[in-house]
C-alpha cells in the first residue's frame, strides 16, 4: 500500500507590522525604543557619531582599533574582570563600524538589561587604553589586514573607491583603512579620536518589552559622564560623475583568476528614489535570478557569481558589479557587464522581473525584522539617515507598490554606465592587452 500525502496549499501571509517608536531626550542624550510586548529578550545599543567618516585622513582605521581596545578593560576593572562581569549577565559587547556611526551593543534578558547597559557605558566611556594594550591591538589588526589584502579583492576595492572619490578624502580609502594606515597609528591617535567622538552622549537604541525597562533609567546609565551637543554631520556629497569610463589595473603576477570591480557614484541613503533604486540593482545584479548572474554564470559560463547593487552611507553612495573571472574571459565578462548595465538603463526592467524582485525584497524584510537585535538595527538606521518613524511600517508596502514606470525611471536616472571605473585585479603581463582592445575605456595601472 503507497500513501500519497498531498502537499499543503500556502497559508495566508500575516499582515506585517513594525512596532510603534518611542523617542525622548533625556539626560543630555536620545533614547529611541521600540515596545516588543512579552518578548523576554532586549537589545540596548549605543549609538555614537563616530563612524569612519570621522576618521583624519592619514589615520585610517582608528575606529577599528578603538573597538578591538574596549575589551581591554575600563578605568575600574581590568580586563579579565570586565570580561567575566559581562559574561556573568550572559552577553557580549558587539562592536560595530560604518561610515556614518559607531555602536556598541548587549542583548540579555529583559531584567538583566540595566546592568549590560551599564557595563557598556563603562566600556565606552572610561576604557583602560592602557598604552602598551593599544599598540599591542593595533599590531595585530594591522596583521589581520595585511593576511586580508594578501587576498584578491581589498586592493581592487580600495582602488574603486579611491577613484570614486578621491584618495584625498577620507570616504576615498578603505573604510577599516589598509596595513600602512593601522600600522602607523600611534597610542595618541587612539585617545584623541575616543576623548573628541566617545564622550558625546550619542543615542541609545532600545527594542524590548517597555512595561518591564526603565528607559530613563537606561538613559541615565548610558549618559553618565558626557559632555557637549551633537557633531556637524554635514549634507550629502556632490560627487562628479566621469565623463568616459576607465580601466585600472591592478597588477597581481601570476594569478589564473582575475577580481572584477565596476562602479560609479550613486545618491545617498535618504534620496527619494531609494526603493525603486534598490529595485533596479535586485533586477540587475542583486540576487541569484538577477540578469547579471543570469548572463554572466548561467548563459557565458564565465564565472561562479557576479553582484550588482547600490548601496548608500549618510553622506553619499555607489553603484558596484563585483565578480572573479578566469584570465582568458576577463575582456569578455567586462564587455558583457557593461553591455547589461547599460541595456537596463536604456530599456529598464520587465513586470515579471519587478514582480520577483519586490516580492524576494518584501519577503526579505518582513522575515528579518523579527528579532529584538534586527528591530533595534532598524531604528539605528532612522536615527543615522534622519528617516521618519513610520519608515519600516511603510516600507514593505511601498516595495511591492513600485511599479515598472518609476523602476525603470530610477535605473535611466542612476546608472551610468559611460561613466564606470572598471578595476580588474589580475596579472598585467596576460590580460592588458585583452582589456585595451575591448575599447571600454583607455587602459591605467592603479596606485595604490
Amino acid at each position: 500500500m503507497t500513501l500519497i500525502a498531498a502537499r499543503p496549499g500556502a497559508g495566508i501571509p500575516r499582515p506585517y507590522r513594525f512596532p510603534a517608536v518611542v523617542r525622548r531626550e533625556v539626560a543630555g542624550g536620545r533614547v529611541v525604543a521600540a515596545h516588543l510586548p512579552g518578548q523576554n529578550l532586549a537589545v540596548a545599543v549605543l549609538l555614537l557619531d563616530a563612524g569612519a567618516g570621522r576618521e583624519p585622513v592619514g589615520k585610517e582605521g582608528l575606529g577599528g582599533v578603538l573597538a578591538k581596545a574596549l575589551e581591554e578593560g575600563t578605568a575600574q576593572r581590568d580586563a579579565t574582570t570586565f570580561a567575566l562581569a559581562v559574561e556573568g549577565l550572559g552577553t557580549e559587547l558587539v562592536t560595530g563600524l560604518d561610515w556614518d556611526s559607531f555602536q556598541v551593543s548587549v542583548q540579555v534578558p529583559v531584567d538583566r538589561l540595566s546592568a549590560a547597559v551599564e557595563l557598556l557605558a563603562e566600556a565606552v566611556r572610561t576604557p583602560r587604553l592602557d598604552p602598551d594594550d593599544v599598540r599591542r591591538v593595533r599590531d595585530d589588526e594591522a596583521t589581520a589586514l595585511r593576511m586580508d589584502w594578501a587576498n584578491p579583492g581589498p586592493r581592487a576595492d580600495a582602488a574603486l573607491r579611491a577613484d570614486l572619490f578621491g584618495a584625498d578624502n577620507r570616504w576615498g580609502r578603505p573604510m577599516y583603512g589598509d596595513p600602512d594606515s593601522v600600522a602607523a597609528l600611534d597610542v595618541e591617535d587612539v585617545t584623541v579620536f575616543h576623548s573628541e567622538w566617545f564622550l558625546r552622549p550619542g543615542t541609545l537604541i532600545v527594542a524590548g518589552d517597555l512595561d518591564r525597562l526603565d528607559l530613563d533609567a537606561l538613559a541615565a546609565a548610558a549618559f553618565a559622564g558626557t559632555g557637549g551637543g551633537p557633531a556637524e554631520r554635514g549634507g550629502p556629497i556632490e560627487v562628479p560623475l566621469h565623463t568616459g569610463r576607465r580601466i585600472l589595473l591592478v597588477d597581481r603576477p601570476g594569478s589564473v583568476q582575475s577580481t572584477l570591480r565596476l562602479g560609479h557614484p550613486s545618491p545617498h541613503r535618504a534620496h527619494p528614489d531609494h526603493v525603486p533604486m534598490t529595485l533596479a540593482g535586485t533586477v540587475l545584479g542583486g540576487a541569484f535570478t538577477s540578469r547579471l548572474n543570469h548572463l554572466i554564470r548561467e548563459v557565458r559560463g564565465y564565472t561562479y557569481g557576479i553582484r550588482g547593487d547600490f548601496a548608500s552611507s549618510r553622506r553619499f553612495g555607489r553603484f558596484a558589479v563585483s565578480s572573479g573571472v578566469q584570465n582568458a574571459v576577463t575582456a569578455p565578462a567586462l564587455v558583457e557587464a557593461v553591455g547589461e548595465i547599460t541595456r537596463t538603463r536604456v530599456g529598464g526592467v520587465t513586470a515579471d522581473e519587478l514582480a520577483v524582485a519586490s516580492s524576494w525584497r518584501a519577503g526579505q524584510l518582513s522575515v528579518e525584522l523579527q528579532s529584538p537585535r534586527a528591530i533595534a538595527s532598524a531604528l539605528t538606521t532612522l536615527v543615522v539617515h534622519d528617516l521618519p518613524d513610520d519608515y519600516h511600517a511603510r516600507l514593505r508596502e511601498a516595495l511591492l507598490a513600485a511599479d515598472v514606470a518609476e523602476v525603470s525611471a530610477a535605473a535611466a536616472a542612476h546608472l551610468h554606465p559611460e561613466s564606470l571605473t572598471l578595476v580588474v585585479e589580475g596579472d598585467a603581463a596576460v590580460i592588458r592587452d585583452e582589456l585595451i582592445a575591448t575599447g571600454l575605456g583607455e587602459v591605467t595601472d592603479a596606485t595604490l
